[in-house]
């Protein structure tokens, strides 16, 4: 089973940056590279948002990603997966940004999700 841990939230001020990091344990290195990941925030009680997904290293979008509109141009997801890990390098950062961040893991049926990484731009 996948098991997920997000790290490097925190407090920053508007127009910062903050990478976040989502390391993936639980299963081998050619079973990581066929999950899809992606990242999601959640402020308070309204529906989690898809903030940016990197494709899964087997197939034909492979590492290929998508962002949402709100993070276009100012966030970056890359995935080592030699590393176990997931990246999100968020810059120019914004009020609106602030929420928890979680990790989120597919392939086909199979999904995880992180415990969550709470990220605050506030001055």
């Amino acid at each position: 089973q996948v098991q997920l841990m997000e790290s490097g939230g925190g407090l920053v001020q508007p127009g910062g940056s903050l990478r976040l990091s989502c390391e993936v344990s639980g299963y081998s290195l050619s079973l990581r590279v066929m999950f899809a990941m992606s990242w999601y925030r959640q402020v308070q009680e309204k529906e989690r948002e898809l903030v940016a997904t990197i494709a899964a290293l087997a197939g034909s979008d492979a590492g290929s990603t998508q962002y949402s509109d709100s993070v276009k141009g100012r966030f970056t997801i890359t995935r080592d997966d030699l590393a176990k890990t997931v990246y999100l390098q968020m810059n120019s950062l914004k009020p609106e940004d602030t929420a928890v961040y979680f990790c989120h893991a597919k392939r086909g049926s199979f999904e995880y999700w992180g415990q969550g990484t709470q990220v605050t731009v506030s001055s």
